[in-house]
Formats: C-alpha cells, structure tokens, sequence
C-alpha cells in the first residue's frame, strides 16, 4: 500500500485535533453555563464509569491494532483476516461489558438513580468497536477520520445549542455528546470494504492475538485508573459539583495535551512499518517529534500558567472559580504527557518494549490511587489534580530510565534550554497585559497574542532549528507565490 506524506497526515490530524479542541471551546462556555456544575458533574462522572467497561470490551486492541495492522497493510489477505480478528474479539468482549455495566447499574445505588443516562452512555461501547479507528490509523487514513470526524462533530454543536436550554436536559447532553465523538464509528464499519474484505476469512486464529492483547489490555487499564480514576473517586467520595469542578480543569488540560501528542498519534504506524521493515527512519523520527513535542509544551505550559483564571472564566463562568486551582496543578502534565506518548507509544511500543509502558503505567495508577485515597477527602477536586500530577510524572520518569540511552542522545542534538528561555521570556512580556484587569475574552487574545509574537521571535534569534527550519520554509513558498 502506497503511504501518505507523513507531512499530510502531521496536518490532517491537527485539524481533527483543533476539531477536537474547538467543538468543546464552543459548546463547553454554553452547556456548563446551562447545565452547572452539578450537571456537568453527572454527566463526568457517567463517563467516567462507562470508560471502564468500553476499556474492558476493547481489551487493548486500539493499540495493539495499529501496530498489528499496519504490518501487514501491504498484504490486503492478511490485513483482512486480522482485522477481522481484532473485531470479533472487541465484539465478543461487548457481551462481557455490558453485562458487567448493567448489573452494576442495577446493584449500586449511585449509579442506579441515573440508569437511563448510563444506557445513553453505554452506546459508546458498541459503538467504539464498530469504528475500528485502529484500522484506519494503521492504513494511515487521517483525511478520511478527520473529514468524517468533523461532520460529525458539527451536528451535535449545532444540536447541543438547539436541544440543551435548561439545567433538565442532562440526559440531552449525554445523548449528544455521545453522538458527536461516537456516531461517526457506523460509517467505519461499511467504509472499512474499501481496505478489507467484510465477507469472513478463512482459517481465523484468535489465539494469536491473546497474548499481546492481555499486556495491551493492562496498559490501558493502568492508563484508564490514572486518567480516570480521580473523576470516579470523586464522585464516590464528593458530590457531582465538585465532579463538575474537576472535569472542567481536566478538559482544559486534556484540549492542550491533545494538541502537543496530535503528531504522536500519526507517527505509531509509521514507526511501526519501519521497525518490520527498515530502521533507518526510526531515529530521525522520533527525534523530530520530540523536538516538536518540547516546543509545543512548554510555552503552552508557561502562558496557561499564566491565564489560568482567564481560561476558566471565558470557557465557564465564574460558578467555576473552584477550578483555577486544579487547572494550574495538573498543567504541568501537559509537557509529561506529550513525552510520555512519544516515549511509550511512538518507541517502546514499535520496539516491542510494551512491557516496559504497562510498568510505568501501574505504577503510575497506584500512585495516583494512593494519593487521591489521601488528598481527595480534605484537598477534593486539588488533591484530585495533585495525584493526577504525580501520577504522569512518574510514568515520564520511568520510561526515560528504560530509554535514557537513546533519550540521551536526542537531548544533546537540541537546544532544549533555548525552548524553556523563550517560554519564560514570553512569558514575563505578557505580564503587563495580566496587570491590566482586562475581561477574559479581552485579555487572553491580548495575551496569546503578543505572547506568540515574542515567543517565535526569540525561538528565531537564538536560532532554535525547528524554528529556523519552519521560517525557510515560509519564505521559500512566499518566494514561490510571489513568482507564480
């Protein structure tokens, strides 16, 4: 199979990611303002709950399934025979979770007195299944996700400002959001005959799969108990405004790490295919992509820093003062995010070390579990973000142990401290517009603004070379139209 200009799918997918960030830029200031805290809180916390048993019926397989897949993407027989694999197995495993998601909605009284918005909810499992999203990301096919995607996500904005007008439509609310992340995954399914056979192989072997599948499995359990554990501990151990506090800081940092992994995501297949085929591109790979991934974090890290209670304000209102504070806890895992993405996903993973990711991650989750047991109780929605910072920092540090040799390296062939000199800088320059007492609207154009314009400048007069390389390639195609 011919493969797409990894520069193309660099852009498809931060389009999908801006998609990702945008629809809840616009629909998060109006649904929270609606809804409340409380409302939004219900509505985390069922999220929350159904991700445990949408992890357990994918079982490790959107992982594991680009990998798989992307081995083999050149061979349309096997292709077609493991990806029809992967499905039954994801299939087999959504009897299993919703057995299990319904009987302890029956069982247990919190999650009782809102069945119905955890039927709405449990729609995302099937759903998630059907998509295959790791099928089209191991053939490489950003346009098609990110058009798909798109669509899809404008109909419920335009949906959620029609349908969701009072603090009662929180079942509305659900239905939408599930819509506009989930429903697309149907047309997956049918579109999937263009790169596979939907009629069933001969001669399947499930067992095969079993065995890298249970360690991808445990990885996301890890990952799922230190991402979403402290949503789910505060429901139990709160109330649901505090629920919708937290959830607010942790969309906000979630939008922001999404956009420094968005290259991550478009580089595992394609390491992938060279670890099967040829090496020679793994190391200058991933060295650009960490280079990228240090420029993005930190001065996203510095400015919302900053403009932490101006973010707030402007996506929720001032009902939400309470989230200032866990948002600037947990911003720092926006730069150990993207490194730990780059780090386990984009290199222990193609290189067979996934063992080594599900390490990091368990004790990354018991971390977080310990210390949300400890802080939640007196801190809430704080101590939440507290456990949720430590958590991601010692999943970084144990992956760069296992990878210090080869981090090593790529660190000394970049100037990372001209990154964090700049971030600062910027930083300081845009203290003036914090002075001002401005309206948030007013004061964060103001401020990313001028925040962006010295940022770049001194990126450029330290020559930093990802920056000088990116304006060489601005002139020359300026150069090129004003020829044309």
């Amino acid at each position: 199979m011919q493969k797409v200009s990894l520069k193309k799918n660099f852009v498809m997918n931060v389009i999908l990611q801006l998609s990702s960030m945008i629809f809840p830029l616009i629909s998060y200031p109006y649904v929270s303002r609606v809804l409340g805290p409380s409302g939004i809180g219900t509505v985390s916390f069922a999220y929350s709950v159904v991700s445990y048993f949408s992890m357990l019926a994918q079982l490790g397989i959107p992982t594991y399934g680009i990998r798989a897949c992307a081995q083999v993407r050149d061979d349309r027989e096997k292709l077609t025979r493991t990806a029809q694999e992967l499905l039954l197995i994801n299939l087999l495993m959504n009897v299993v979770a919703y057995a299990g998601l319904f009987l302890c909605v029956m069982l247990i009284p919190r999650l009782r007195s809102e069945a119905v918005l955890y039927v709405i909810m449990s729609a995302m499992i099937l759903l998630t299944s059907l998509g295959m999203e790791w099928l089209y990301q191991a053939l490489e096919q950003y346009t098609y996700i990110t058009v798909r995607s798109c669509v899809f996500k404008l109909i419920g904005l335009v949906a959620m400002f029609v349908l969701v007008r009072s603090s009662k439509d929180v079942l509305m609310y659900g239905f939408l959001y599930i819509f506009a992340t989930c429903a697309c995954n149907v047309f997956n399914f049918f579109y999937a005959r263009h790169f596979i056979s939907l009629r069933p192989a001969h001669g399947w072997h499930l067992r095969q799969h079993l065995k890298p599948v249970g360690i991808f499995f445990a990885m996301t359990c890890a990952t799922t108990i230190y991402t979403q554990m402290d949503r789910t501990m505060l429901g139990f151990m709160t109330d649901d405004a505090e629920v919708g506090l937290y959830n607010t800081a942790s969309n906000i940092k979630l939008v922001l790490a999404s956009a420094v992994t968005s290259l991550g995501t478009v580089l595992l297949p394609r390491v992938s295919y060279y670890v099967a085929h040829r090496e020679e591109g793994f190391r200058q790979v991933t060295e650009k992509a960490l280079n990228v991934v240090l420029d993005m974090a930190f001065p996203i890290l510095v400015f919302f820093l900053l403009f932490a209670d101006d973010t707030v304000y402007l996506l929720s209102g001032s009902a939400y003062e309470g989230s200032i504070r866990p948002l600037q806890i947990v911003l720092p895992t926006v730069l150990f995010i993207g490194l730990s993405n780059l780090f386990g996903m984009e290199m222990l993973v193609p290189m067979g070390g996934e063992k080594h990711v599900l390490y990091s991650e368990i004790l990354g989750a018991l971390v977080n579990l310990v210390l949300n047991a400890l802080l939640i109780p007196k801190y809430q929605s704080s101590g939440a973000a507290v456990g949720t910072l430590v958590a991601e920092a010692v999943v970084l540090l144990y992956q760069a142990m296992v990878l210090r040799s080869q981090v090593g390296s790529m660190l000394l062939h970049m100037s990372w401290w001209k990154m964090i000199l700049s971030s600062v800088l910027a930083g300081a320059a845009v203290l003036p517009v914090r002075a001002q007492g401005w309206n948030s609207a007013l004061s964060l154009i103001a401020g990313f603004l001028l925040y962006g314009i010295v940022f770049a400048a001194l990126m450029l007069l330290s020559r930093e070379s990802l920056a000088v390389q990116l304006w060489t390639q601005l002139r020359e195609r300026r150069k090129g139209a004003d020829h044309g």
